[in-house]
């Protein structure tokens, strides 16, 4: 039997477990071993988990394309990442195809319903707690994930839907071994969860979330890849799992015997038939002879990171000091935060003025601002990309506001040398707390990433809520061509973390000569134009850091850790490198189609 249903096989010693939710004995099972670098041939998948990064090395080894392994493994994070990702959210999808040496990208994000305008989140004319919009249906949004599967296999896959998900479906069915991380993130959401019976029986069976090394079956999710399967996505977008969505959000499935107040929205089968994934021309950025590509608007994360590698392209970073190298990896981040709060939201709604923005001449423009040996006071004003003027502060901060930080990120290659690095989420851990009945998925909180009200109050904010319209994500996706092909892509989770994140990983591996698996593993530091970075423990046991202090550089510790990302990269005797967290999430997994030693 293939080794990627290690789990599954354990999981017929537990047939005792017979309902949704149910774990058998801790003694059952044993889960499916993490590495998190590999190097070989053949193709490499790294993501967060064990059993979806089998299954996508699985398809690549029996004939499947990058696009092809990473819906697989995508649909599989969905049942064994089910707070960060799934049936019920969005993503952004970049691709690059070897045939034609172009990079492609999909919006996947999610919609608000029609009905929605500026005040969704206002309530007796003051917004609503961020506490009380997330676990509510007035923060879901259409979800984006099953058209963004379906359009990718359709454009530039090899295999039917229905054959992509039957492993995830397998999965879902026959069940996975539950480890520490997955324990936590329903004990984080334990009150919220226990709101909603749907929920609670699935994820709470006895009342308190399943152990770990107990195996968890979610035979509900298993129904709906089935649906899928069948009938395709039209199943979700104009048939009767949609319409199970709409009634969910419009009536929350609450116990009667909850205090939570949980507020209905006024998301409609309408809404859902109004669905579309947008294929969207990638940023482009270089970097010292590199081509940085990524995702443009709704997200903010190809033009921040892309506005940051500009400023960076100031300073040589290669043979800066350390202390150095992060006092303008920190201001480089400060500043193009401010102008990504100002400038970037839905490109439907808004006039984003994205080619200016990653410009080299604006970015010289905020770089002179920049001080090696004194750090800015935050929030520091954006500027005006479309006319810069050297280094010129703007008149009126703009402050950045909170992002929900629970996503994931998957990196595929092939041995024809296509790349995918795909960014997908529900938004908050466990997203809007909502399991639909019958269905085995969560519902994401994704409308929460608009702007509740303007964050600058007198200055127009481009990320309001608005009809159909897309909120701003700072998932960064990154794809990086040497001479025309692959040299390395990346992605991680985090919220607005996921820039600063992107950013480091690029700039430890271009910039600092960290292989790709040092550059993922090392210390994290997330400067969002606030006072205070936020950082690992890690990062402020470093000896710089005091360095770093003395420049006025504020630090506040991070609540456990920032990001868990994944890669690949091309070596140059043709083999692949997947590498993932070391740490972070108790460990990514990456594998090869065929191992080689190094």
């Amino acid at each position: 039997m293939p080794a990627h249903w290690s789990r599954t096989t354990l999981v017929l010693a537990a047939v005792a477990a017979l309902t949704a939710g149910v774990a058998a004995p801790a003694t059952a099972a044993t889960p499916t071993p993490k590495s998190p670098v590999a190097v070989g041939f053949g193709g490499a998948v790294a993501s967060i988990d064990a059993d979806a990064t089998a299954i996508g090395t699985k398809v690549l080894r029996d004939g499947g394309n990058a696009v092809d392994a990473a819906v697989a493994v995508a649909a599989a994070l969905g049942v064994t990442d089910p707070f960060s990702a799934g049936v019920g959210g969005g993503g952004f999808f970049v691709y690059y195809d070897a045939k034609t040496h172009q990079v492609h990208t999909l919006d996947g994000r999610e919609t608000a319903p029609k009905t929605a305008d500026e005040n969704l989140f206002v309530e007796n004319g003051k917004p609503l707690s961020f506490a009380d919009a997330v676990t509510s249906g007035l923060s879901v949004g259409v979800p984006g994930t099953p058209a963004t599967w379906a359009e990718a296999l359709r454009k530039w896959g090899t295999r039917s839907l229905a054959k992509t998900l039957k492993p995830a479906e397998n999965l879902a069915r026959t069940g996975f071994v539950v480890d520490g991380t997955f324990q936590t993130q329903i004990a984080n959401n334990a009150a919220r969860f226990s709101a909603f019976p749907s929920t609670r029986s699935l994820y709470l069976p006895g009342g308190a979330p399943p152990a770990p090394g107990t195996v968890f079956r979610n035979p509900d999710l298993a129904s709906t890849y089935a649906q899928l399967e069948r009938t395709g996505v039209d199943a979700l977008y104009r048939g009767p799992i949609g319409a199970d969505i709409a009634k969910t959000v419009q009536r929350p499935p609450v116990d009667p015997a909850s205090t939570l107040n949980v507020r209905p929205g006024k998301l409609t089968t309408a809404d859902l038939a109004a669905y579309d994934v947008i294929e969207r021309r990638p940023t482009h950025t270089t970097y010292h002879g590199l081509d940085v590509y990524g995702m443009p608007a709704p997200s903010s994360g190809g033009l921040t990171v892309g506005e940051a590698l500009n400023i960076l392209e100031n300073f040589d970073l290669k043979h800066a000091s350390k202390a150095d190298y992060l006092q303008y990896f920190l201001e480089s981040t400060r500043f193009a935060f401010a102008d990504r709060n100002r400038w970037i939201g839905d490109p439907a709604f808004v006039d984003v003025p994205a080619r200016a923005l990653i410009s080299q001449r604006f970015a010289d423009t905020r770089a002179c601002l920049i001080s090696k040996d004194k750090a800015a006071t935050s929030p520091v004003a954006p500027a005006d990309p479309r006319h810069p003027t050297p280094c010129a502060a703007g008149a009126t901060a703009a402050p950045t506001p909170y992002e929900g930080e629970n996503t994931t990120h998957l990196t595929v290659a092939d041995k024809w040398g296509n790349v995918v690095a795909y960014t997908l989420t529900i938004e908050q851990e466990g997203g809007s707390g909502i399991v639909v009945p019958g269905r085995g998925f969560l519902l994401n909180n994704e409308l929460t990433d608009f702007s509740f009200t303007p964050v600058t109050p007198g200055v127009p904010d481009p990320n309001l809520p608005g009809p159909g319209k897309r909120p701003r994500s700072s998932m960064a996706p990154t794809i990086v061509l040497k001479d025309g092909r692959p040299f390395f892509a990346a992605g991680s989770p985090g919220g607005a973390s996921i820039i600063t994140t992107v950013l480091q990983v690029l700039t430890g591996r271009i910039d600092r000569g960290l292989s790709l698996e040092d550059a993922i593993a090392a210390p994290r530091a997330s400067q969002r134009n606030s006072a205070a970075a936020q950082v690992e423990q890690a990062f402020l046991d470093q000896p710089e850091t005091a360095d770093l202090k003395a420049r006025g550089q504020g630090f506040s510790t991070a609540p456990a850790e920032i990001g868990a990302a994944t890669g690949v990269e091309r070596l140059r005797d043709g083999r692949w490198l997947a590498a993932a967290e070391p740490v972070r999430r108790g460990t990514g997994a990456a594998q090869v189609v065929w191992p080689a030693h190094w």
